[in-house]
């Protein structure tokens, strides 16, 4: 199973969920994006804004919007 990257840079981070369908929301303290799914219902994804993002962190920010590491990791090498 390939590993979530070791401080990975934010610009990465950020545009990963965006390949997957999550818009942004808001940029300041914290990012938010949102996804719309088929059904209508909203999922939410907050992530902090510093420089770099930690493996735990982003460990997190895929449990929280339900994103499978695979995915996620497919988007990053994408951006």
């Amino acid at each position: 199973m390939p590993k979530f990257p070791v401080d990975a840079p934010k610009q990465r981070v950020v545009k990963s969920p965006g390949i997957l369908g999550f818009k942004m929301i808001r940029e300041r303290e914290h990012i938010s994006r949102e996804q719309i799914n088929s059904d209508g219902t909203k999922t939410s994804l907050t992530m902090p804004n510093h420089l770099k993002i930690k493996v735990s962190t982003l460990r997190t920010i895929c449990i929280q919007s339900g994103i499978s590491r695979d995915d996620f990791l497919d988007a990053y090498e994408k951006t």
